[in-house]
């Protein structure tokens, strides 16, 4: 991102009020295109909102799960939630009816009148070594028949993400699609007394880890391509470091040192390389480093201007970056080669942070649009931008791994908070902690999918 924006946010990041890390709560506060602000400058470049109808939601009765009640962690609940949030979905009354957790027992007729077209049944039993099995089926309400089911063996603590892979299943067996309610994101949480935590949740916000807490800030994490380590930039050395970090183990190692400016980290696909940005040869360029920081930076391009920000192409073939090298900040394209650099944007004076879609068609970038920056979409072929957000100070975009959501930083009501809008601009969320302000979001992979 071109300085001065990054100096805007990390500005008024830091001089916000903080509190205390905890869990992140999700709130669904509509379709992003159904109320726009006015324009705030009439010299800005005009905000081309494109309309998105309402989303067709598919009618499911999820019910409760047989002995799921006297388990500290309900799998149900947890599952229609995920559905909720997705947009997709809408779920059907289950109020008043009798017990039904085998096929057998399903009053087919009941949930056709109430609209239902699927119904989602389980169960969850005790076994041996404090652990549970857990099964579900999903079923045809129409057809009478079994879409799918399946039994997973989980402990305690993992009844929750069992729910979050069954949510999946039954996204994708009614969508065509991979759900992504199994995956997790990473931000950044400032603390009072200019405190600084890297945590690690669930996609939904639960179980949140603190991989890193320092007394300087952090920024930029990124997930590697399998979802085992991030990377990141710290200040505790009073000057931007680059770092991996193991997720599990805590093992780290300073993997862009050098003098001057390291920042913008981002993965190769094949998790063997990052694309950091450097100031060791003066102003702000782009280098291939080893992601285990062995041997010497490659530089990828030569400019006067600030090229910032590198994002690997799925194929890892390309990188987008941010570069004022036409006059104002514009992305652009170049080979992991080197050579020449493209430009890619050309609606608007301010198009940086991009970020491609997982099947490469698109990226998201934030756009200024009537004085405000919000999450836009472009499309590669056509080249068509689409403003998503509402807009103010939004940064920081991320697409979900299935490319169905995209989660961003923003400020509301002199908060630092993440939000998250679906592709079309159809559904937003609103993400916040209790008494924290959160930054820096990025969404981690598929494992094992």
């Amino acid at each position: 991102m071109p300085i001065f924006h990054k100096l805007l946010i990390l500005f008024v990041f830091f001089c916000l009020a903080g509190g205390a890390s905890a869990q992140v709560r999700i709130e669904v506060i509509g379709g992003g295109a159904s109320k726009r602000p006015p324009p705030l400058n009439a010299s800005d470049h005009p905000c081309n909102y494109t309309s998105a109808a309402a989303a067709n939601q598919f009618p499911i009765a999820i019910l409760p799960f047989r002995d799921e009640t006297g388990v500290k962690q309900q799998v149900a609940p947890v599952i229609a939630a995920n559905l909720a949030r997705s947009g997709l979905f809408r779920a059907v009354d289950a109020s008043g009816a009798k017990p039904q957790h085998e096929p057998a027992d399903i009053d087919y007729a009941l949930w056709r009148s109430r609209g239902a077209n699927a119904v989602v049944i389980g169960s969850v039993a005790a076994a041996a070594n404090g652990r549970y099995e857990v099964r579900f089926r999903l079923m045809d309400a129409t057809q009478q028949t079994q879409l799918a089911g399946f039994s997973y063996a989980a402990s305690a603590g993992q009844l929750r993400l069992t729910a979050h892979k069954i949510a999946d299943v039954i996204y994708e067996r009614l969508t065509g699609e991979k759900g992504a309610f199994a995956t997790r994101i990473a931000y950044v949480v400032r603390l009072p007394g200019k405190r600084f935590l890297l945590n690690v949740a669930d996609a939904d916000g639960f179980a949140p880890q603190t991989i890193l807490a320092s007394n300087e800030p952090i920024i930029s994490p990124k997930w590697s391509p399998d979802g085992s380590r991030l990377a990141y930039v710290s200040f505790e050395q009073r000057k931007p470091v680059v770092y991996v970090q193991s997720i599990t183990t805590g093992e780290r190692r300073a993997v862009a040192n050098f003098f001057g400016s390291n920042s913008a980290p981002a993965w190769s696909p094949d998790g063997r390389r990052l694309a950091v940005v450097l100031s060791r040869e003066g102003g702000s360029q782009m280098f291939l480093i080893n992601a285990d920081g062995s041997g010497q930076p490659q530089r990828l391009a030569t400019s006067n201007a600030i090229d910032t920000e590198p994002n690997f192409s799925p194929d890892g073939g390309s990188i987008l970056f941010t570069s004022d090298r036409g006059g104002s900040p514009q992305i652009y394209r170049i080979s992991v080669n080197g050579g020449q650099a493209q430009r890619v944007t050309f609606e608007g004076s301010y198009n940086v942070s991009a970020r491609h879609s997982p099947d490469g068609k698109s990226f998201t970038l934030i756009h200024r649009c009537s004085g405000r920056f919000a999450v836009a979409v472009q499309d590669f072929y056509t080249r068509q931008l689409q403003v998503l957000s509402d807009g103010g100070v939004d940064e920081s975009p991320a697409f979900s791994p299935n490319g169905r959501m995209i989660l961003y930083a923003s400020i509301n009501k002199g908060r630092g908070i993440l939000g998250a809008i679906s592709s079309d601009g159809r559904v937003q969320q609103r993400l916040t902690e209790d008494s924290g302000d959160i930054r820096e979001p990025a969404w981690g992979p598929m494992v094992g999918k």
